[in-house]
Formats: structure tokens, C-alpha cells, sequence
């Protein structure tokens, strides 16, 4: 390794299971990787100490340590967890890989920029990186280039996209729009489909005519524990399509699928189809 891609200090805001499985990989290649543990939970704790993260009390001192700070948390969370590093005068290079609106993301940037940090826009598209995985890292801003390095040899590729702040967060909107939007549609379709009595009937429709659709309908069931933090992302994404001049509806009506299945959140296992389909169809 040379000497642009070894010996950095990165603080990793915050070791959820994506974040942790990052950490390691940077400490897989050399880089030393802090965690802020304040206010944060066992089960997050427990992720950075199976990562290998080392243990830092306070944002301010993880910013003071660090050369980058890698954000990857809930989008809903995105504006504050950049205020609160801006406040504490990190100057170094600020990466957003959260799931928010290009709106969003270039508002983040200005606010790291005003305190005198460099923004890089990022986008992960795939699973957590753990072997056996296929995940990309899409880069953009001015110092992106300097960035993909820190990743070489790792199990997530880095990628530097060509285009203004804002590329990244673009490119994650539309996978998304489709990925998760499509899980979103295909759930509620179900949970229609079981209250009107055909749902038999659709699935053996959808076995002649689309035979994919059947499996795919049901992804939702390993995907509601993670619903919470989806609600925030189908907004981000709505939000997008709304500066687009394109309609909104679609995925806001997303957010509300994923509203109503929170529930799941910390559940000890994935729930089954019916739990899902009735948790959408209650009356609200």
C-alpha cells in the first residue's frame, strides 16, 4: 500500500450492521477506525468491538483524532449527525453515505464546508461487506479521487462518479426507487390480494405470466425488521422525484408501507408473510 491509502484516521459515524462491516474492512487495510459510544446502544457497541473499532467517549474527540469521518446512519438523522460534527470544527473530509435526496445531501455538504471541511457525496448500493457479498461505494466531489483508494482490496468497490455533488445520492435514489419501492408495492399487493380472497388465485396468475414475482413478493418478510429505517429513505426518494417535477405519490405511499410495519423493529426473527400482510392492513 502506498502512502495515500495507509496510516488514515477515520472516525465511522455510527456501527450499525453496514457501518461495522465497513469499519472492519478499513481496519483490514491498515486504517485505524474510532467509534463515538456515547448514547449509543449495547447492541451497537458490541458491533464495534467485533469490528475491531476502537472506542472513542465523545464526537468531539473522534473529530478531533480524525483525518475523515464516514457518516452511514438513518436518513432521517443525516442534517443532524453533519451539524453536530460541523459544530465540533472538523476540518478534514467529511463523507456522507446515507441515503437521503440530492437536496439533502448537497444541504449536508454546505454545512461541513461552512466549517471548513471537504464534502464527498458517497452512495452504497449492495448488503452490508462481508465475504460473499457484492456492494459498490459510489464517490463524487472534488476529493473522491482521494478517497476510493482508502477501499482498494476491500470487499466493497469504490467507484468515483463523474458530476457535481449530489451524482452519488442520485444514483443510490434511483436504485432505490426501484428496489426498495417495488418491495414496498409488491407487499401491499399481498396484503390486498389476502383481504379480497385471491391471493391463490394472483399467485397462480403470477406463476404463468410473471413467474419471478411470486418469490420476489415475499422479500418483504426479511426485509421489515430494517423498515424503520426505510420510511425516512422513501421520503428522501419522494423528495427527489418532487424537484424533478416528477410525481411524489408513489413513494410516499412506500414510507407508509414501512410506517406500518416498524413494528418489526429488534424483532428476535423475520416475521411471516401473514404477520406483514396484517400489520398493513389494519385500519389506521
Amino acid at each position: 500500500m502506498n502512502e495515500t491509502t495507509t496510516n488514515k484516521t477515520i472516525a465511522l459515524l455510527h456501527p450499525g450492521e453496514m457501518g461495522a462491516a465497513i469499519g472492519a474492512g478499513l481496519i483490514a487495510r491498515g486504517h485505524r477506525v474510532l467509534w463515538v459510544s456515547a448514547g449509543r446502544s449495547a447492541s451497537t457497541r458490541k458491533r464495534a468491538q467485533d469490528a475491531g473499532l476502537e472506542e472513542v467517549e465523545t464526537l468531539a474527540r473522534a473529530a478531533q483524532a480524525a483525518e475523515i469521518v464516514f457518516c452511514v446512519c438513518p436518513p432521517h438523522a443525516a442534517m443532524e449527525l453533519a451539524r453536530a460534527v460541523a459544530a465540533c470544527g472538523f476540518g478534514g473530509v467529511y463523507i456522507d453515505a446515507n441515503a437521503v435526496s440530492t437536496e439533502t445531501t448537497r444541504a449536508v455538504g454546505r454545512v461541513v464546508a461552512a466549517a471548513g471541511a471537504s464534502y464527498v457525496d458517497a452512495g452504497i448500493i449492495g448488503p452490508p461487506p462481508i465475504s460473499g457479498a457484492s456492494v459498490r461505494l459510489y464517490l463524487c466531489g472534488s476529493r473522491a479521487g482521494e478517497i476510493a483508494p482508502l477501499f482498494e482490496g476491500c470487499i466493497m468497490q469504490a467507484i468515483v462518479l463523474q458530476g457535481p455533488v449530489g451524482a452519488a445520492s442520485a444514483l443510490k435514489v434511483c436504485y432505490a426507487a426501484w428496489n426498495k419501492g417495488a418491495t414496498a408495492l409488491l407487499a401491499g399487493i399481498r396484503a390486498l390480494a389476502e383481504q379480497e380472497g385471491v391471493d391463490a388465485a394472483l399467485l397462480a396468475e403470477w406463476k404463468i405470466s410473471l413467474p419471478d414475482i411470486p418469490k420476489r413478493s415475499e422479500t418483504v418478510t426479511l426485509s421489515a425488521r430494517k423498515a424503520w429505517r426505510w420510511i425516512a429513505e422513501m421520503e428522501e426518494i419522494a423528495a427527489s422525484f418532487e424537484a424533478a417535477g416528477l410525481p411524489a405519490g408513489f413513494h410516499l405511499a412506500a414510507a407508509d408501507i414501512y410506517r406500518r410495519l416498524e413494528g418489526f423493529k429488534d424483532a428476535a426473527k423475520s416475521p411471516t408473510l401473514a404477520e406483514v400482510t396484517a400489520a398493513l392492513s389494519r385500519r389506521r
